[in-house]
């Protein structure tokens, strides 16, 4: 972790949890505004930063937003995804990238940092991405792009996204570059805890139905339902906001007994979020179901250190 004085303010729309949030502070950044529309993610927002989010942004006068230097946007990718109905930018969630673009001509930041699924770099022929490309250039803005996955960054979970850095001052957009991918030191393993509880362990019934919905799908062609891991994978598949449903993209091993979600404080580690979040959710009342889908929607906190931290750079040594 880089620690430094240097000091400046940001915005974090779209916050969810505030996994964009974490490592922008642990650079001395100052969180200036916060907006975020679930209300469960609220909570668990304030439980841990201490302060709630403003809701829809929509509903918000961007021009009471207080001054800052740098924009942070894991703006909804819904619109965007394989697993949604891609419409893109027609969608009313992916039109929302015009209030950020609203937002940036309003207040001239410094820089941004967006955050989407993949698909959104090839959405309809890449003509989205282009759109978004003209559409902040008209204001004098442009950005660099790239996928990066979180298994490349210490966190033992593919999770590949796409993110996007830009800065008004051109000169620091052509001196920015993206993080080079790390070591792996931490394991699937070392994410697990040591005795969970036994309500994580999936019922026959569920057990069953994943087993025979597996050969439905290999006999059809169209994939191969549920995966199971154990203590020996390097890292394990994306989790996803849908999670509590029935697990199927993450499922342990277990001896003797049938297999087991991942518990919500593994998934909090999967993503890179201390420990303490789930505690202070929990003490919000925030229930299982709703922190795997406030998780399975979060940043992974890792990558974005890593961006954060070259973006800081940048703006240090202008």
């Amino acid at each position: 972790m880089i620690k430094n004085t240097t000091q400046f303010n940001f915005i974090d729309l779209f916050a969810g949890i505030g996994g964009m949030r974490i490592p922008f502070e642990e650079l001395g950044g100052s969180c200036v505004f916060s907006s975020e529309i679930d209300r469960y993610s609220q909570l668990t927002y304030e439980s841990y930063f201490g302060e709630k989010p403003s809701g829809d942004i929509t509903e918000i006068d961007i021009s009471t937003i207080p001054k800052f230097d740098i924009l942070l946007a894991g703006f909804p990718c819904q619109p965007f995804s394989h697993a949604g109905l891609k419409k893109g930018l027609k969608d009313k969630r992916g039109s929302l990238f015009f209030t950020i673009k609203d937002i940036i001509k309003e207040h001239q930041p410094k820089a941004f940092l967006l955050e989407n699924v993949p698909g959104l770099s090839t959405h309809d022929n890449e003509k989205t991405i282009k759109r978004m490309h003209a559409e902040l250039k008209e204001i004098g803005y442009d950005f660099d792009k790239k996928i990066l996955a979180a298994k490349n960054f210490n966190l033992p979970q593919r999770r590949r996204r796409l993110y996007m850095v830009g800065f008004r001052n051109k000169a620091l957009q052509r001196k920015f570059e993206f993080p080079e991918p790390i070591k792996q030191t931490k394991k699937f393993r070392n994410i697990l805890e040591k005795n969970p509880d036994s309500k994580y362990t999936i019922s026959d019934r569920l057990w069953i139905g994943h087993q025979e919905r597996k050969k439905r799908n290999i006999k059809r062609g169209v994939g191969f339902g549920y995966a199971i891991f154990d203590e020996t994978c390097d890292y394990v598949n994306t989790m996803s906001a849908r999670y509590n449903k029935d697990g199927s993209e993450i499922l342990i091993a277990q001896v003797g007994k049938n297999p087991r979600k991942i518990t919500p404080l593994e998934a909090a580690r999967l993503q890179g979020f201390p420990d303490k979040i789930v505690r202070l959710a929990r003490g919000s009342d925030i229930s299982d179901a709703q922190l795997y889908k406030q998780f399975g929607n979060a940043v992974p906190v890792d990558v974005i250190r890593a961006i954060a931290q070259n973006i800081n750079k940048i703006l240090i040594n202008k």
